[in-house]
């Protein structure tokens, strides 16, 4: 039976090369919810309609295409409207998930990546296992400001953000999690103790 394997870190962690290493090595389909839960807002049939009427403004162009920054703008604002919105989003990730999933049920795993889900209390307790990739705060910093081409200072506000992450790479939360992945050294290292890991959690 197919196992929902749920992937998740803090910005510049590895989280997607460890995904990317699952997929080369044991051929497993990869649900990316960061990226995916972006083309819901456009392909999902009510998913946006019920956001706007919660808003109480719209979120489209003229063309009726979603505009990311007119719902970030109300969702950083007003908390209360952050959670409304994920209260809504959060069931209709899961439902595209599941349909996605279909195609891999006769697979021993599919990835769930995702990095924000241990923060989110309605995704408590999703997926069958969980694997925490971490690294620590400055090299994932200057990870991603490497990859990305971005301003240190722009890449340390967004970090700061995840308080979770950041208290769970400086040893000050403990992760409910199956096993944890230290992303610390080259390639080759990572390949290994995600090796080591998938043995261990399913061996």
């Amino acid at each position: 039976m197919m196992e929902i394997l749920v992937i998740t870190g803090g910005i510049g962690s590895g989280k997607s090369e460890v995904c990317r290493i699952l997929q080369e090595l044991y051929g497993c389909g990869v649900y990316n919810a960061d990226e995916r839960v972006k083309l819901l807002y456009d392909i999902h049939p009510t998913l946006l309609d019920n956001i706007e009427k919660l808003t109480g403004e719209s979120l489209r162009d003229d063309d009726g295409r979603f505009v990311p920054s007119r719902l970030s703008a109300r969702i950083f604002a007003d908390r209360k409207i952050l959670l409304d919105v994920e209260a809504l989003v959060f069931p209709a990730l899961i439902e595209d998930f599941h349909t996605w999933a279909k195609n891999y049920e006769d697979d021993r795993f599919v990835i769930f990546e995702s990095a924000t889900i241990l923060e989110k209390p309605e995704l408590a307790g999703f997926g069958d296992k969980v694997i925490l990739v971490d690294s620590l705060f400055e090299t994932r910093l200057e990870r991603v400001c490497r990859r990305n081409s971005v301003p240190r200072e722009s890449v340390y506000a967004r970090m700061m953000n995840q308080k979770m992450m950041n208290g769970i790479s400086c040893g000050e939360i403990e992760p409910e999690v199956d096993a944890v992945i230290h992303n610390l050294g080259t390639l080759s290292d990572l390949k290994y103790s995600v090796i080591r890991t998938i043995k261990e959690l399913y061996d």
